[in-house]
């Protein structure tokens, strides 16, 4: 698992403002880390500039969760995401603020969308997404058990367990966000292998 490593100053602002910078860049509430792919943070970017286009990588995190009869629990992204609405995805996913650690952002993520902070990460695998409007090093945790989830309809339209096979039936019928898909197939054996 990479450890993000912060300068022991604030890191500079991306872009850099200028009296072209868009509004939106400089007002946006919401700042990440952006880093290397070691995890050395080099500068710190808005929401709105990281899902831009312009690409800066940003940390993220992605937390699996599996009970004790092997079936995964997924999430279905609310309506007003920005990104990949009405999608069924990872049971929690979300960005590092700038100024967390992984794991930190881990549990604020997943207390966020599920209610839910009793549980002991397993680190899986760290690697680097990128679509048409974002670059990100997700790092990928699982946990395994009987739990109890409490999705904020804020966050998360529903919830529910999945089978492993019908995961697998409805790959490529664009119910779940390409992501999802893409690091299933990457990890699906690492997560069977926890049980």
């Amino acid at each position: 698992m990479i450890e993000l490593i912060y300068p022991e100053e604030a890191a500079p602002v991306l872009p850099p403002y200028s009296l072209d910078t868009p509004e939106e860049y400089v007002t946006d509430r919401e700042w990440f880390p952006v880093v290397e792919p070691s995890g050395l943070v080099t500068g710190r970017a808005g929401r709105r500039y990281c899902h831009s286009g312009a690409k800066p990588l940003h940390p993220v995190v992605h937390l699996h969760i599996m009970d004790r009869f092997g079936r995964l629990y997924l999430q279905k992204r609310a309506m007003n995401k920005d990104i990949q609405p009405g999608k069924w995805d990872t049971a929690v996913g979300g960005h590092v603020d700038y100024g967390e650690g992984i794991v930190e952002a881990l549990y604020r993520e997943a207390s966020e969308e599920l209610g839910f902070s009793e549980f002991n990460p397993v680190y899986i695998i760290t690697y680097v997404f990128e679509s048409a409007i974002e670059k990100e090093l997700v790092n990928v945790f699982a946990a395994v058990g009987n739990f109890s989830l409490s999705p904020d309809r804020d966050e998360v339209e529903e919830g529910r367990w999945w089978e492993l096979k019908e995961i697998e039936e409805n790959f490529g019928k664009s119910v779940f966000t390409p992501n999802f898909e893409q690091e299933f197939a990457r990890i699906g054996g690492s997560l069977a292998a926890l049980l």
